[in-house]
């Protein structure tokens, strides 16, 4: 098995990611979670050897000295050989893993991560810890992403970096940075990677997609994400004014949002942020961007900025891509901030032989039998629609297929789905789901029904 080499400096962006919030409160604990990873990845001669996978107590009896305590205290100072007894200055500053003190201290200082008893924190033991604490750093490194947690606490090495990890370092090569630029389906990522080079003379992969945007828009969003391009890559990012002509209120409407990335789905292209959206509300909401007439970079105290952003700035918590991805796989659609609903589905045999079974659509899309059907009838429909479900699904065989899922109510691009399966598809949850169905089918029947 071949794992990827760490070797990224201990910058402000990555200890902030690796913080998981406010750098102010975290920063032990994210400086520890930078030092293991170099301790797990780093280069061969300053990896630790030890078993894979591995226990808690297969790191500390390899990172420690033998004479290091075994109990629940935190250790005194034993032995000047055990790692236990180094600062985090120590650390952070190792002319072999770390880097500049002078450099860091810069960086540090143009941000609002500062904690107030920075140089105490500094010359504190980085792992002076009890046992509880840190065994509790391999757990928040496996959820960042960094270790897979197996059975009976063990913790698998990883083959590939999370994304947020990579977005927020340079050191990282331009092939690993280029996981960040898409959402694809692994599988897919793997294939175009794999066949992105000329082969016998000629380009072998070719990704064809619908994008249907105005032609005379094209050039303003090569220049809008130029500027985005610019704006990312300041520390700290600022929020910006967008003039937004939104196809909801027919009308140009000015949000002051803080960008986080641009999404392609289906047919369009879109800026996804945070902040006061067309509606008027502070909330997240996707800016398709050909709909994007201006886009002004504002300072962090303009008054036009909602006071929950500007709270999420100071307590360094400032949204990112990690957060959308984790609400779009908790709920089918790209509009990960509506509701989550549950879907039942039927599905004719035939078509979901051909077409549906063995196929992945989302994390939560997956088989029912009849009776667990019903049973999901019975819990999530309300008595009076309850009952006329069960009598339609008393008329149906019990040799159909049935899937559940949950999906982002009102989402466009599952509608679209549902519609694109018609007719071999029925919903059955929610109610309202099925009755949107039931009255686009009668639109549409009276286009040829006569």
């Amino acid at each position: 098995m071949i794992y990827p080499t760490f070797y990224a400096p201990p910058t402000v962006e990555l200890l902030q990611w690796l913080a998981r919030g406010s750098l102010k409160k975290n920063f032990l604990k994210a400086v520890r979670l930078w030092v293991h990873l170099q301790l797990l990845y780093g280069e061969s001669d300053s990896r630790l050897r030890m078993v894979h996978p591995f226990t808690y107590a297969d790191w500390r009896d390899t990172f420690f000295t033998d004479s290091h305590p075994r109990g629940e205290s935190i250790p005194p100072l034993h032995d000047g050989d055990c790692p236990c007894g180094r600062s985090a200055a120590w650390w952070l500053f190792d002319e072999v893993r770390g880097c500049s003190e002078w450099e860091w201290r810069e960086s540090l200082a143009q941000t609002a991560c500062i904690p107030d008893n920075l140089e105490e924190l500094l010359e504190s033991r980085l792992f002076g810890l009890t046992r509880r604490s840190l065994a509790a750093d391999l757990t928040t490194l496996a959820e960042l992403g960094c270790l897979k947690k197996g059975h009976r606490s063990q913790y698998e090495k990883v083959q590939n970096w999370p994304r947020g990890m990579i977005a927020c370092s340079p050191a990282f090569t331009p092939s690993e940075r280029a996981i960040t630029y898409n959402f694809l389906q692994p599988d897919l990522a793997a294939i175009a990677d794999n066949l992105s080079q000329e082969l016998g003379g000629y380009p072998r992969f070719f990704l064809q997609v619908e994008y249907v945007v105005p032609k005379t828009t094209l050039d303003a969003i090569d220049d809008l994400q130029e500027e985005l391009k610019q704006l990312w890559q300041q520390h700290p990012i600022p929020p910006v004014l967008l003039t937004y002509n939104s196809a909801k209120l027919e009308r140009m409407v000015e949000c002051a949002v803080y960008p986080v990335c641009i999404y392609y789905v289906q047919r369009a292209v879109y800026l996804v942020g945070f902040g006061r959206n067309p509606p008027g509300e502070v909330n997240w909401y996707n800016y398709r961007c050909d709909r994007i007439d201006n886009l002004e970079p504002l300072l962090w105290n303009d008054p036009r900025i909602p006071q929950q952003l500007i709270l999420d700035y100071q307590n360094q918590t400032l949204p990112t891509p990690d957060y959308i991805q984790d609400q779009m796989s908790q709920g089918w659609g790209f509009d990960f901030y509506q509701p989550k609903l549950l879907m039942l589905l039927r599905f004719d045999p035939r078509h979901h032989r051909r077409y549906i079974e063995d196929t992945e659509r989302h994390e939560t899309f997956e088989f029912v039998s009849y009776k667990q059907a019903e049973q999901l009838i019975k819990q999530e429909a309300s008595p009076e629609e309850g009952q006329e479900l069960l009598n339609i699904l008393n008329q149906r065989s019990e040799t159909d297929a049935y899937y559940q899922a949950f999906y982002r109510e009102g989402d466009p691009n599952v509608l679209m789905r549902l519609n694109a399966w018609r007719p071999y598809v029925e919903v059955f949850l929610p109610w309202k789901l099925k009755e949107r169905m039931a009255r686009d089918v009668g639109r549409e029947w009276g286009f040829y029904g006569g």
